[in-house]
């Protein structure tokens, strides 16, 4: 994966969506999103509840804070203003995708990746992929852009891990398919938002089998990115084998794009996932 340096402006038409779809993540270079002097007390750990990863923003307001009414009004502020900047940033990169994008929820997590030890699924730190047991995306790709906006110059550690089609190869042969009415039964139940597709039972599988296996998660080649104060990046998190190891104060914003969008359809894990496996899954 080439983390080169890479101007937009040298992209025309398709060809910034082509590369971040066949690479799965780009490092932006130059400029970047700043904080500005009267968001910088918003940096506070004791802000974040405790009980929730991130401070988030989304439909339903604020979630995962612990702030006074005007903190709580300059947090939403920050996170609309961090979600719109993202927005833009993507679309003047890749503008095919401007008549597709879903704005999901709008994250600051102001505490440490590194802190006290979580449940094995949804600790990051672990090698995985993306999916999400309650938030069924029916094939549709997870596009994130991130921001490391830590004060002190502390850098953002990830690890990055294989090509997506031999991390799936490992899980997907492995598991059973969706029991008759499992779905249905599962949205019923308010356990899910939306009914799971086949897809979305092998993909939180394949996310569940990576994190779940110790030998795996010792034995496992990646490589380190160190993404300084500063910088942002572009990820496709479906589809890049990823851990977030160290590092705190960072902004992200999470979009949905359907397969129809993929300017390199054939790179969405849905269709890496229907090749390996023979049959339909969205």
């Amino acid at each position: 994966m080439d983390q080169t340096a890479h101007h937009p402006a040298d992209d025309t038409d398709d060809r910034f969506a082509r590369r971040l779809e066949r690479e799965g993540l780009i490092v932006l270079p130059g400029a970047s999103f700043a904080l500005r002097a009267e968001e910088q007390s918003l940096l506070d750990p004791a802000l974040g509840d405790g009980r929730a990863k991130n401070v988030s923003l989304g439909p339903g307001g604020l979630r995962g804070a612990q702030a006074d009414a005007a903190a709580t009004a300059r947090l939403e502020a920050l996170l609309a203003r961090y979600g719109a900047w993202a927005r833009q940033t993507l679309l003047d990169l890749a503008p095919r995708y401007g008549p597709y994008l879903e704005m999901g929820r709008t994250s600051f997590r102001p505490r440490a990746v590194d802190g006290a030890a979580v449940s094995p699924r949804k600790d990051d730190r672990r090698l995985h992929v993306d999916a999400f047991a309650s938030q069924p995306t029916g094939g549709r790709r997870i596009l994130r852009v991130f921001t490391n906006i830590n004060p002190d110059g502390e850098a953002r550690h990830w690890r990055v891990g294989e090509r997506f089609e031999d991390h799936a190869r490992r899980w997907a042969t492995r598991q059973r398919g969706p029991l008759p009415f499992e779905a249905e039964l599962l949205q019923a139940l308010g356990i899910t938002r939306s009914r799971r597709t086949p897809y979305d039972f092998l993909m939180l599988a394949i996310h569940d089998g990576a994190k779940l296996d110790p030998a795996y998660q010792s034995a496992a080649r990646a490589r380190d990115i160190l993404f300084p104060a500063g910088a942002s990046w572009i990820v496709y998190t479906d589809s890049v084998v990823h851990a977030a190891m160290a590092g705190r104060h960072a902004l992200e914003q999470t979009f949905y794009l359907p397969l129809e969008a993929m300017a390199e359809p054939a790179a969405a894990p849905a269709r890496i996932l229907e090749r390996i496996t023979g049959r339909a899954l969205v």
